[in-house]
């Protein structure tokens, strides 16, 4: 884990915010599924892996809470400095989202995951993310995963990933339902097309 975070600090450290591999300025394909959830408007949000994203500012339009994570370091001192107007707004956290959260992580109402759970490559990482999901969000709440497709590339940022497909994502979330799903090909900075899946679940019952 600790080269791990060697790897991402580095990443952001040397690398200018929009020459990122993972660099969106459109939002709607992520808005598009959120706009599915009733009320999402002054919501409880997590996001796992946040970095930089743009995303922050286009939330924080609506009077939402957020609590933001991230495995380095570099990239939420790089968010903290953008959005520290709005620090009464957010929550940060700097931790590997394979390791079990705090418990005052709770009753979120809805988790969003743009490309993290696809760079857990091993079982037990992936079992500790998924639990991290449960226990997080609230019955009635809402995880949206945009992940590598199973058509995707088999690397990215220089590690390798894990691909997923509906199946695979329903049968690590029994707890939720299926709301909508959709592949969705994202054009990275340098032109490059990244297959993903979309999806949006609902939980609707406890474990």
């Amino acid at each position: 884990m600790e080269s791990l975070i060697k790897h991402w600090n580095e990443l952001y450290k040397r690398t200018d915010d929009d020459k990122l591999g993972w660099h969106e300025n459109d939002f709607s394909q992520t808005l598009k599924f959120l706009d599915l959830i009733p009320g999402r408007r002054n919501s409880k949000i997590f996001i796992p892996g946040v970095g930089i994203s743009g995303l922050i500012e286009v939330l924080l339009k609506d009077n939402v809470s957020l609590i933001l994570n991230d495995v380095s370091s570099e990239a939420i001192e790089k968010a903290k400095n953008k959005h520290d107007d709005k620090a009464h707004h957010i929550q940060w956290l700097c931790q590997d989202i394979a390791r079990p959260l705090p418990l005052e992580i709770n009753d979120v109402d809805i988790w969003i995951d743009r490309a993290v759970l696809h760079f857990l490559t091993d079982d037990s990482s992936v079992e500790q993310y998924f639990k991290n999901v449960n226990a997080a969000v609230k019955i009635g709440g809402y995880a949206l995963c945009a992940e590598f497709s199973k058509k995707g590339a088999p690397k990215c940022a220089g590690l390798d990933v894990r691909r997923y497909d509906i199946q695979d994502l329903e049968r690590n979330l029994p707890l939720f339902e299926l709301i909508a799903h959709e592949e969705y090909t994202f054009v990275n900075p340098y032109g490059d097309p990244r297959p993903f899946i979309y999806t949006l679940f609902k939980k609707v019952k406890n474990g």
